[in-house]
């Protein structure tokens, strides 16, 4: 399954076995703001779209992708993103004005319209498209208790509010992202 220079030292994974019968991917959503959305949904897509069993996972901010009341309202914030680039070549965002009034409307402005123009939905979208696809949507138990939330505060299609153990269970052997 590995590619090795020396027995016991793994260099580089082998992607030759397309046909592993049984794969998951696991995948823990901890970040709500735009930027750290995303990948999440992006790799969980492509993971459905290649036959593997996909649960997402969402804890602490994580939760912001699938509240009802928040998920149309993501943003980006480029404080303290030293590689925040403008649109522009190679212009980066001077960590001077990223705290400035505006700065986090304006570069979520700009992030969601790049994202539109390269086809990519918003976020709510993304996770009806993920759901459509097979794939599974779990929130942290924890992390409700700890906000004082319960189920009707989540989109309808989260299969339930579980323990981390529980999500460990269910995910038993699957790669593990941690986003």
């Amino acid at each position: 399954m590995t590619t090795t220079d020396r027995p016991g030292l793994t260099i580089v994974p082998s992607f030759d076995d397309e046909d592993e019968p049984g794969r998951k991917l696991a995948i823990i959503c901890s970040k709500g703001n735009l930027d750290m959305a995303y990948p999440g949904l992006i790799l969980g897509n492509a993971a459905l779209g290649e036959g593997v069993e996909t649960h997402l996972f969402f804890t602490f901010w994580g939760f912001d992708m699938i509240m009802r009341s928040r998920a149309d309202d993501l943003s980006f914030s480029p404080v303290a993103n030293t590689a925040m680039h403008l649109p522009i070549k190679d212009v980066r965002l001077p960590q001077a004005l990223a705290p400035a009034p505006g700065v986090s409307a304006m570069t979520t402005r700009m992030m969601k319209k790049q994202m539109e123009e390269l086809g990519i939905p918003p976020v709510p979208e993304f996770l009806d498209q993920i759901v459509a696809a097979g794939g599974h949507l779990w929130a942290c138990r924890l992390t409700a208790e700890m906000q004082k939330l319960d189920a009707s505060d989540f989109r309808d299609d989260i299969e339930g509010v579980i323990s981390a153990a529980d999500f460990i269970d269910k995910t038993a052997g699957a790669q593990l992202l941690f986003i």
